[in-house]
């Protein structure tokens, strides 16, 4: 079978890496179409996936209506040319709408309910099925089948990710020595429209408080100012899971980053006014992750919870809990693939088939 997955976010990247291995194993051809946008490109050619170059994308509202009709374009021009059987994305609206027009099945994946208005007019229309973890707050209707894992159970799950401990040596961290991830967002994502996370005076008292304890390091999406320059944390883009892994606690607006270190054991404070998605409030409610959506009563809360010694390994112990009856979601996918329409029906008619795939 031939099959084309687009991706268009560093995440999606890390969602499909290991299925694409799993399928090639399988003897199917994998063609991958990618946006060129922030790592992706670089994250592509760590892990050897071929690639096709489907343009940057806009950040402005008129211009990504103007950017869906040229990635439409070049998604059609190539399949044309290479004749996909299948479509998969993390709800691409170019991947579904070209398959549309193809004939193909598209099998979208989401995991984020404040997009679904967006995906109802561009993405599920077009789609054959929409995969979302069974914690997914929206029903989608009878398109919709749920998985029991989050998406970062794709590449975070044991059966394929080895924490490396050299990371710590590469960032300076020595023996037993605990330190502290900030992470920032640019805000340029089109469901980030309006929202806001840490303002600048919050950033600046929590450093303050946290360096009495931790070493701080700091990840943005935008250039850091001249004041936070020496907080910047410089790794390759492949690291970051190892430096969340091994880190004592998580703060930041990214909610794929707060979820990666929730579902590795990382205490985390999540600072976003967006409503809390599934997968975040199931980690909440596990007791690993903490949400405000704005900077109010968070360096109260940070002051808190530093004075735990054991936080971090309260974190791991409700993590693990957590995972208990997740599958090896990769795994789910690679067979639901291969075996579609049928595995499809399979599902419809029984749900707890996905226990197979642990």
């Amino acid at each position: 079978m031939k099959i084309l997955i687009d991706i268009g976010h560093p995440g999606h990247v890390h969602y499909f890496r290991n299925l694409i291995r799993n399928l090639q194993k399988g003897n199917n051809e994998i063609i991958v179409t990618a946006r060129e946008r922030d790592v992706v490109f670089s994250l592509l050619e760590f892990y050897k996936i071929k690639y096709f170059n489907r343009g940057k994308g806009n950040n402005s509202v008129i211009g990504k209506l103007s950017y869906m009709f040229f990635a439409d374009w070049k998604l059609l021009m190539l399949s044309i040319k290479q004749k996909p059987d299948l479509f998969l994305s993390f709800s691409s609206p170019y991947a579904a709408q070209v398959a549309k027009i193809m004939g193909k099945p598209h099998i979208a994946i989401n995991d984020t309910e404040h997009t679904d208005k967006t995906h109802a007019k561009f993405t599920y229309p077009f789609s054959s099925k929409i995969l979302t973890p069974k914690s997914y707050q929206n029903d989608l209707g009878s398109k919709q089948i749920r998985f029991n894992n989050v998406v970062e159970g794709l590449y975070l799950h044991t059966n394929y990710y080895k924490p490396n401990p050299a990371v710590l040596n590469d960032i300076g961290v020595k023996k037993d020595e605990k330190f502290v991830l900030l992470r920032f967002v640019s805000w340029h994502a089109h469901h980030d429209y309006g929202q806001s996370g840490l303002d600048i005076n919050a950033i600046r008292i929590l450093i303050e408080l946290l360096e009495n304890k931790y070493k701080v390091f700091i990840s943005s999406e935008l250039p850091l100012s001249e004041e936070f320059q020496k907080y910047k944390l410089q790794i390759s883009p492949e690291q970051m899971h190892d430096v969340l892994y091994y880190a004592s606690l998580f703060i930041g607006e990214s909610g794929t980053m707060a979820s990666e270190s929730a579902f590795l054991g990382t205490p985390c404070v999540y600072i976003n006014s967006l409503p809390l998605m599934c997968y975040l409030k199931l980690e909440q409610e596990a007791g690993i992750l903490k949400h405000f959506p704005s900077s109010l009563g968070v360096v109260e809360y940070v002051e808190q919870i530093i004075q735990d010694d054991e936080l971090k390994e309260k974190a791991i112990k409700n993590a693990t809990k957590m995972k208990e009856r997740f599958i090896d979601p990769t795994a789910f996918l690679t067979w639901f693939i291969e075996k579609y329409p049928e595995s499809s029906k399979i599902m419809k008619e029984n749900p707890d088939y996905q226990f197979n795939f642990k």
